[in-house]
């Protein structure tokens, strides 16, 4: 690190010569990178549903509908005449759009009830798109809005899958572009504020734009490779700022305290990336390793947030530990520059987070036995947490695509739009009518369609017609299974489960809605031990590597577990329970999203590691320069816990501004993230670290002889001499 350092002093003007262009080149390749990038994503290529999906479309010819139009005419039956006259021109020109394969209507199927509301004013009408994924999400979006409202004296409402993530896509957008005009101002306020003067406080916007612009550069290069989706964005621009301001909260802050040592800048810089430096390459290491956890699950949608999250991650740490020392050997005392407060000198032992760990320390046992009680109650709830997929209730009442759903939930019987669809390959066509007949009397069946008629109840209650060959391709058949559930329920679940084990007469693929739940589930917990087990070993070692200590890993993944697990169910006490529904502004489904928990876990414990790791190196500091323990984290406490708050403070500004999105999801991941940054810097940095830290004393250090030598031998340190006496001793300026 020391011959680094003189490297970034010696060649500070092309350091910062190289950066520029980096940030020019990588914004002229990457900057339309969302053109590139992929609107789906949420479905594992490999499970059952998808490959019946498919199948089905191969074989077949045949898809699950994407738009679903709620067609009626006010205090009219949908049999009037005149009704009937302008459904069927509505059908032929929705048939005529580009991009529709196919459309299937009340009118046009002989008018079977289940596609009739209960009064008798409505009905449905079905389009399936063609496309990939991207393409479909385009059409929807354009025929939603062209066929939503009065159109021929009919009433239309438009939902479905394609409108709906037409609508989620825009909500979000428009969403996150306010709450960015919004929180960035808000931002640079308090930056200006915690770093003291209008210059330093323009720093971390620069080491940002670093990562940012490069994370876009990399996303563009990868999307020649594989799937990314569009959604990473987010968290790139998110993560990028937020990581940005953590280091160089922390480098300015020890390149501040060294110049108020008595060090000249060139030298202060020198020691702040020996010191400083150092520990943001562990602690980015630690936030990567926890983000690239997310490589093992086979949804593309989880693993783009792996590349974004590990791209932006190095980047930032790169523009901490290189862009920005070579910025403040430019700078030099310059960086205090149009001031707006006085900072006053903190002599050690002095300092509220002095007091706090020494107050804590002087009763460890009962504040930790608070505090940890405190947190297993709001943890709770997490026990009784039910994971679920998204419909169109993840958009606020009053949407449009919100409206739809509602008129479908209320008003028809069964849920047509998310039929159950059972393949049936290489089949002996002979079984196929008994099959179809089990199938519909399993409880939570409306109705079974197929190419031997309708089935209500185990019974046959219509014949096999014209429109029953599309059932059939040779000895391959297919089943439309509607069921009286919601898709997204656990009764739906359980059905899938029961069609699934029921005797068929031939190979049998399980798809729809209801399947696709079930299969990602199965695609997430499959991989989920080993992603938590990647997390928890490579952190461990890590930090066993960099402290020399088997108890303080130990004790940093039980505290953020402990943390995380809080935050999970308070999650779980608003967003699936719905308390505070009517003032967040969402409905409550009774499950919830089941990759957000996964999302905000690996990105929650890499930041939670990440003020970990400032903490403990100040700590392992003032320990290796002879302090006891209650001394060492006592100053080091003092010396991080306003750099870990403030840090904390400004990204729970941006993460919250996600909390106010009109979407439900986005809404649970800015409110999670609010609160377990919150929550792992006020309360875990400020009374369970102290308080544990006291409670082992000497034993915080130890390690097995075996594993004493593995880390002499191997440990990720040097010998870094920071002794000696400035050349002119004064106190000039100290950390903000």
């Amino acid at each position: 690190m020391r011959r680094l350092a003189d490297g970034l002093v010696r060649f500070r003007w092309g350091v910062l010569a190289a950066a520029v262009i980096a940030i020019v080149v990588a914004g002229l390749v990457g900057g339309d990178v969302a053109s590139s990038l992929s609107d789906g994503g949420f479905d594992d290529p490999e499970a059952e549903a998808v490959v019946a999906a498919r199948v089905l479309e191969e074989r077949f010819g045949a898809k699950d509908p994407s738009i679903v139009l709620v067609v009626g005419a006010p205090g009219t039956s949908v049999d009037d005449p005149a009704v009937v006259a302008a459904a069927s021109a509505l059908v032929s020109d929705l048939a005529a759009e580009d991009g529709v394969d196919g459309v299937a209507s009340y009118w046009s199927l002989g008018s079977p009830p289940s596609l009739r509301s209960f009064d008798g004013t409505r009905a449905l009408v079905f389009a399936t798109l063609s496309g990939d994924e991207g393409t479909q999400l385009e059409t929807a979006g354009r025929l939603a809005e062209e066929y939503r409202g009065s159109r021929d004296g009919l009433e239309i409402l438009v939902g479905g899958p394609g409108p709906l993530f037409a609508e989620v896509q825009e909500t979000i957008e428009s969403d996150l572009a306010r709450a960015e005009a919004i929180a960035f101002p808000i931002t640079l306020v308090l930056m200006i504020v915690v770093f003291g003067s209008v210059v330093a406080a323009l720093l971390p916007l620069g080491i940002g734009a670093f990562s940012i612009v490069g994370t876009f550069f990399v996303l563009e290069v990868l999307t020649g490779f594989t799937e990314v989706s569009i959604f990473a964005l987010n968290l790139t621009t998110a993560l990028g700022l937020g990581l940005a301001i953590d280091y160089s909260l922390f480098v300015v802050s020890r390149f501040r305290e060294e110049m108020a040592a008595g060090w000249e800048p060139h030298e202060a810089v020198r020691r702040t990336v020996q010191t400083a430096g150092r520990t943001v390459l562990f602690s980015a290491g630690t936030v990567a390793v926890s983000l690239a956890a997310l490589l093992v699950f086979p949804l593309a949608f989880l693993r783009s947030f792996a590349y974004a999250g590990i791209a932006v991650v190095g980047l930032a740490a790169a523009g901490a530990v290189v862009v920005l020392p070579a910025l403040l050997a430019v700078l030099g005392r310059r960086v205090d520059r149009l001031r707006v407060r006085k900072v006053r000198a903190v002599t050690s032992g002095e300092g509220i987070w002095h007091r706090i760990a020494t107050a804590v320390m002087r009763r460890p046992l009962p504040i930790a036995t608070a505090t940890i009680t405190l947190l297993v109650v709001l943890g709770m709830p997490f026990l009784s947490a039910q994971f679920g997929t998204t419909d169109d209730r993840v958009l606020a009442p009053g949407s449009d695509a919100r409206a739809a759903g509602d008129v479908l939930r209320s008003d028809f019987d069964g849920f047509e739009a998310s039929p159950i669809t059972v393949v049936v390959t290489d089949a002996d066509p002979a079984g196929i009518d008994a099959y179809a007949g089990a199938i519909s009397g399993l409880a939570g069946v409306a109705r079974v369609d197929g190419p031997t008629g309708s089935f209500v109840g185990g019974t046959r209650v219509a014949p096999a017609g014209p429109a029953s060959m599309r059932f059939r391709s040779g000895d391959d058949f297919y089943l439309s299974v509607v069921p009286s559930v919601e898709p997204t329920s656990p009764e739906a679940s359980e059905l899938v489960a029961a069609i699934r084990g029921l005797e068929a007469p031939g190979e049998v693929l399980v798809g729809g809605a209801a399947a696709d739940l079930v299969d990602a589930k199965a695609s997430l917990s499959g991989p989920l031990p080993w992603a938590l087990g990647m997390i928890a070993a490579v952190t461990f070692v890590v930090l066993f590597l960099m402290f020399g200590s088997v108890l303080v890993p130990a004790k940093a993944l039980v505290l953020n577990i402990l943390s995380l697990s809080a935050t999970f169910g308070s999650l779980v006490w608003v967003f699936q329970e719905g308390h505070l529904s009517d003032l967040l502004g969402f409905t409550a489904t009774g499950t919830l999203d089941l990759s957000i928990p996964i999302l905000m876990f690996a990105i929650a414990f890499g930041l939670s590691m990440d003020y970990e790791v400032f903490l403990l190196s100040r700590i392992k500091e003032e320990h290796d320069r002879g302090s006891d323990t209650t001394t060492s984290v006592a100053l080091g406490l003092e010396r991080t816990g306003r750099i870990v708050t403030a840090a904390a403070l400004l990204i729970a500004v941006v993460f919250v501004a996600f909390a106010t999105s009109r979407v439900s999801f986005i809404k649970m991941l800015g409110l999670g993230m609010t609160l377990a940054v919150l929550v792992d810097a006020f309360v875990v940095r400020a009374t369970l670290v102290p308080a544990f830290m006291r409670l082992a004393g000497d034993a915080n250090w130890w390690a097995p002889r075996p594993l004493r030598r593995i880390h002499e031998r191997f440990g990720l340190r040097e010998v870094v001499d920071l002794e000696g006496t400035p050349p002119k001793l004064e106190v000039q300026v100290t950390e903000a």
